[in-house]
């Protein structure tokens, strides 16, 4: 159990919850707003038919439809999701982190090339 708690306790595990729980809201209000604003525009560009964008491989039978429009839809609804995930968390998030000092954390190989230049230059002196 006191593996569990110190897991669960991370700051990288209660950051990645607040996250998906924060990010499932927005993708609601993302999906709620592209079907409909974009949508409807999608459908006025597509003719008059309300299916949108798209063809018909044969008349006549619905599920040979090749919605274009939905495939516009969902790269919109990824690109404005990721946008705002982008500059309302992860940004500020970065700048509040190297206020506070905060580094990403280093590479195997810059950790290896900075102990490298340490041992030089103690040997140097």
């Amino acid at each position: 159990m006191q593996g569990f708690k110190e897991f669960i306790m991370r700051g990288n595990v209660v950051e990645l919850a607040v996250a998906v729980v924060i990010g499932g809201a927005f993708a609601a209000v993302v999906t709620k707003v592209v079907e409909n604003l974009i949508n409807p525009i999608l459908a006025a560009v597509g003719g008059a038919d309300a299916s949108g964008l798209g063809i018909h491989l044969r008349e006549g039978n619905p599920a040979t439809f090749m919605d274009f429009g939905a495939i516009i839809t969902a790269l919109l609804t990824f690109l404005i999701t990721a946008a705002v995930v982008y500059f309302v968390f992860v940004l500020p998030m970065n700048k509040i982190n190297e206020r506070r000092g905060i580094v990403a954390e280093q590479t195997d190989s810059e950790v290896l090339a900075e102990i490298r230049d340490l041992l030089k230059t103690n040997r140097g002196l």
